[in-house]
């Protein structure tokens, strides 16, 4: 299989990167990115040949992988639909929908919608798919392993669900990034210079959850075994209960959610 990828930054050199050291060969893999020294990093960095155009990259390809801003999906797509001969397409642009994206290909169906996270920076992202269910097992298993390449994959039954999958894994690291800004700041405060603030709330975090990961137990029981009844932990867990820290976080899901709702409607509009 050999995989074009239209757009060049960060999360298409990722699935790059993740790729190559999954084994797959540089020469089966191509970028397009208007950007000459984009270009000249992804050729410098994994070895592959990387275009102007798509109308430079798409001949012999048999997957496309749209990494592009959602604003410019539309005007992409149309200009690329009269080259394309049926090849699978993957779209990791937030809020376009599967069937704004096949009408604007000229009625192309072989699509599967994705949403990565930003931690597939180091390997450890995680992704939510989409396709229609008449999509072929192998056309599947290609875009799980593109996405594969830098972490998990889970499939969601329902397109609606890629919005969820945007609002919780998809924001979700800059969530936490919040929360370990927040605790840092409180480690300061209780007197830690800032080296062993970092260091110890970011390991608390990576090692919290890997735990989580690896347990077949809940988080909540996972908590309650830390929490001693009259103790330190359970203190502090009252404290966060009684800032909300449930609502706040179900907020934050829902306005994401909302958001990712919204830009499906904005750009998924046919442009005049």
């Amino acid at each position: 299989m050999k995989v074009c990828f239209l757009g060049g930054g960060n999360m298409a050199g990722a699935l790059i990167g993740g790729l190559i050291r999954g084994g797959v060969p540089a020469d089966r893999l191509c970028a397009v990115d208007i950007d000459p020294a984009q270009r000249a990093r992804l050729h410098e960095q994994y070895a592959i040949v990387a275009f102007e155009t798509p109308q430079q990259a798409l001949p012999g390809c048999d997957c496309v992988v749209l990494a592009v801003k959602p604003q410019q999906v539309q005007a992409l797509a149309r200009s690329i639909a009269p080259q394309l001969s049926g090849q699978l397409i993957v779209t990791i642009c937030a809020g376009i929908g599967t069937g704004d994206l096949g009408r604007w290909l000229g009625g192309h169906r072989r699509i599967v919608r994705a949403m990565p996270n930003t931690p597939a920076l180091i390997g450890q992202g995680v992704s939510g798919l989409y396709a229609q269910a008449a999509l072929a097992v192998e056309d599947r298993r290609a875009a799980e392993r593109i996405l594969g390449a830098v972490g998990s994959v889970i499939w969601v039954e329902r397109e609606a669900l890629i919005d969820a999958v945007t609002a919780v894994s998809g924001s979700g690291p800059a969530y936490v990034f919040l929360l370990i800004e927040a605790f840092e700041a409180a480690a300061i405060e209780a007197g830690l210079d800032a080296a062993q603030a970092r260091a110890l709330v970011t390991g608390t975090f990576v090692g919290a959850a890997a735990l989580a990961a690896q347990s077949s137990e809940s988080p909540a029981t996972l908590r309650a075994r830390v929490t001693s009844r009259g103790g330190t932990t359970e203190r502090g867990i009252a404290a966060l209960e009684a800032g909300s820290v449930r609502t706040l976080a179900a907020q934050a899901v829902a306005a994401a959610h909302l958001r990712a709702i919204e830009l499906g409607s904005e750009f998924g509009k046919d442009q005049e």
